[in-house]
């Protein structure tokens, strides 16, 4: 199925059948006197409509239980959306690791993995480790390449709508690299790329600390931290793709970069060392006095940073995720300095999802873009204008 347009001579249909569709997948095993009472639609438009649902493959008539009290006459059918007859992909690549999950059309998960990945890596060698994870991925759930409907993928670096990676200074030969047109090769299906940290705030809104806003700012926290936003519940990726880049607020004035204000020594910690990082908060937490300094001058920058997107965006809520989720001593002065700054200060809260938030959005992601397919009369998160 298309997407509709008003030209179309089989609008009314298609609506009819998106609405049915929808109405089968939200409902246990419905009749059609169920469907009809839903929808809305006439009886005989809801049995015409699910017949070729039926034909199309997404909907299959279940088999009537046995046992129970038997009613005279023939049982009414019933119904149920095929989550099997298609599956999707979000994968998340990262500097150090490299996650799927597999869903089917449903959305709910039904295969994962991961991998560590070196910081240095490639582009050819990331890649590489991708292509191995998901076929591993897919073997272990037992399903076939062809089957997948859509994959959605979270990387570093501003993302353009074709995929390209504009910017990238994460990950080593990032920036310029095609990743969406490389990654179509391995599939048969849309790719869909994303920042990770636009990612990261759809899953958040999706399952995470965020189901209940829509009105959010997702902090993905580090060195150079990232955020990504969303504004009545669309995600705003900003007009090259760029927002939420507050890692770079430190350009406008502030010329310390974050690896020198966390260092405990003359020389500052690399961008892409993670235990060096973990390696100062756990000092801090011991009652180091260097190391409680850096930590300090550190969250500083953080609360700066994420005060100047909050002053921008007005949001409901702020989530705080990557890995400085789950550490002492973020989220009182980020809370502290946003009513400091702040009119009106959002909620601030962790993210529930950790390490698992960026690739469940791009799961969210392919999910979405097989929605807009199937519920054409609907409007999704994560599309692009």
């Amino acid at each position: 199925m298309g997407r509709l347009t008003g030209g179309d001579p089989s609008l009314l249909r298609r609506i009819n059948s998106a609405v049915v569709l929808h109405a089968l997948r939200g409902a246990v095993s419905p009749t059609l006197t169920d469907l009809t009472r839903t929808t809305g639609l006439s009886r005989p438009t809801v049995e015409g409509v699910t017949e070729g649902l039926i034909e199309a493959g997404l909907v299959v008539e279940t088999v009537p239980e046995e046992g129970g009290a038997r009613r005279q006459g023939r049982p009414a059918r019933r119904f149920r959306f095929r989550a099997e007859a298609g599956h999707l992909l979000g994968v998340e690549i990262g500097s150090h690791r490299i996650a799927a999950l597999l869903s089917g059309l449903d959305g709910r998960i039904i295969g994962a993995g991961s991998r560590d990945v070196s910081e240095t890596a490639c582009a050819d060698e990331r890649l590489e480790r991708v292509r191995l994870l998901v076929a591993d991925v897919l073997r272990r759930a037992g399903v076939a390449r062809s089957s997948l409907r859509a994959v959605g993928v979270g990387s570093p670096g501003i993302v353009e709508a074709d995929g390209t990676v504009r910017l990238g200074t994460a990950l080593p030969g990032w920036t310029g690299l095609a990743l969406g047109e490389r990654l179509r090769r391995s599939f048969r299906c849309p790719v869909l790329v994303e920042n990770d940290a636009n990612a990261a705030a759809v899953a958040e809104h999706w399952k995470g600390a965020a189901t209940e806003s829509d009105d959010i700012v997702f902090v993905l926290a580090g060195l150079s931290p990232g955020a990504g936003s969303l504004i009545g519940g669309r995600l705003h990726r900003g007009y090259g793709g760029a927002a939420g880049e507050i890692g770079a607020l430190h350009l406008l004035g502030r010329e310390v970069t974050p690896e020198k204000l966390l260092s405990t020594t003359d020389e500052p910690l690399h961008p892409l060392d993670e235990q060096a990082v973990a390696d100062v908060f756990a000092l801090a937490r011991q009652g180091d006095p260097r190391a409680q300094e850096a930590v300090e001058r550190f969250i500083q920058r953080l609360v700066h940073d994420v005060a100047a997107l909050v002053l921008a965006l007005d949001p409901e809520l702020v989530v705080v995720g990557g890995w400085a989720a789950g550490l002492d001593g973020v989220l009182d002065p980020l809370r502290d300095e946003l009513s400091r700054y702040c009119l009106r200060p959002p909620r601030v809260a962790l993210s529930l999802l950790g390490e698992a938030a960026v690739a469940t959005g791009a799961l969210r992601l392919a999910l979405d873009h097989v929605e807009e397919q199937l519920f054409a009369v609907e409007t999704t998160v994560t599309a692009r204008r």
